[in-house]
């Protein structure tokens, strides 16, 4: 299994899960042959191409319309199958099962999609999100609480990367958070 590269991603004006934390991301989420993924604000699918090349079925939902477009291009790009839904999660999500779950963005809905997945995300199926800010950081952690998920993790990741002439460029931090549902 080979790792994509960022630069090897079609781009756009849409955030990317870049590399790093996406391989965090990813195993953190387990991700499988088999498994059924739910990618919910899957800006340039980065994510959700990762997992499927891991074997996942997937289904990313996005409400850019930009991000669709690349999700799409990179679905095409990679030769992986995508369920690609434009729209706003939870309302334009569909009635199916998953076992997985990442939040990469919520659009605010954070409580009610997590009452979407109250029905929808399997018992003992694993949910992972990435913030950069505090407050939705906060409310992902009381959400998981509250529905009652287990072996909670959080990580925050600092990066940085050398630019061409040698200046240490730092990344924004990242929070990794992740869950299983009883």
């Amino acid at each position: 299994m080979k790792w994509i590269k960022d630069e090897e991603f079609i781009r756009g004006n849409i955030p990317m899960t870049k590399f790093n934390i996406r391989v965090f991301t990813i195993g953190y989420l387990a991700i499988e042959e088999g498994d059924r993924l739910l990618d919910i604000g899957a800006g340039t699918g980065s994510i959700s191409i990762e997992a499927a090349l891991h074997g996942a079925e997937v289904w990313a939902i996005e409400m850019k319309r930009e991000g669709i477009e690349l999700i799409n291009k990179n679905k095409s790009k990679f030769e992986v199958n995508i369920n690609v839904i434009e729209g706003k999660a939870p309302v334009d999500l569909p009635n199916v099962k998953f076992n997985k779950c990442f939040i990469g963005g919520s659009g605010g809905n954070l409580e009610k999609i997590f009452y979407y997945l109250d029905e929808n995300l399997e018992s003992k199926g694993v949910i992972c999100g990435n913030f950069i800010t505090l407050k939705n950081l906060h409310q992902f952690i009381d959400l998981l609480n509250k529905y009652k998920y287990d072996d909670i993790e959080t990580q925050l990741i600092q990066t940085s990367y050398m630019d061409k002439i040698g200046l240490m460029k730092g990344n924004n931090p990242i929070f990794i958070i992740k869950g299983v549902k009883r």
